[in-house]
């Protein structure tokens, strides 16, 4: 190879290792920061969800906070529905939309607690919520009224 050759060679590869750099930082820049490109999605905690948006009414078991507790909330929900894809379909359309005529409750819990307004949570956010009540499901029996002022002192 003559001499000029390899010195264009020489300063191809040079400026091929710069632009592998560059790219290899920005790459491990990005994998640091936890920072994602806009289109990929991560997956949504139903439990974090929950804490965040739900808690403020709905205590995990009784005694009550101003919203049934979510464990005879997921009693329900396995008793009406027998695939956890379609209670979950269900409850999640539930939680955005609230209505009497969706209410799995009985008729006391509307009456002591009324219906739960509705919750700005995106299609990803409301599956995984519905998704983590579903699976609190510890198969005990949450019959009507089962949990009225049990535990810790509750005073209606």
């Amino acid at each position: 190879m003559p001499v000029c050759e390899t010195h264009d060679y020489v300063q191809a590869m040079k400026h091929s290792n710069k632009t592998f750099g560059v790219v290899l930082a920005i790459g491990m820049g990005v994998l640091s920061t936890g920072t994602l490109p806009a289109n990929a999605s991560a997956a949504v905690d139903g439990k974090i969800v929950f804490d965040k948006n739900c808690s403020v009414c709905h205590s995990i078991a009784p005694p009550p906070k101003s919203a049934p507790p979510i464990l005879p909330i997921s009693a329900r929900y396995h008793q009406r529905f027998s695939s956890r894809a379609k209670g979950i379909k269900y409850m999640a359309d539930f939680i955005k939309s609230p209505s009497k005529e969706k209410v799995l409750a009985d008729q006391q819990a509307i009456t002591r607690f009324g219906l739960m307004p509705p919750v700005p949570l995106n299609a990803e956010e409301l599956n995984a919520v519905a998704a983590w009540v579903w699976d609190q499901n510890t198969g005990g029996n949450w019959g009507p009224g089962r949990g009225a002022r049990q535990g810790n002192g509750y005073q209606r």
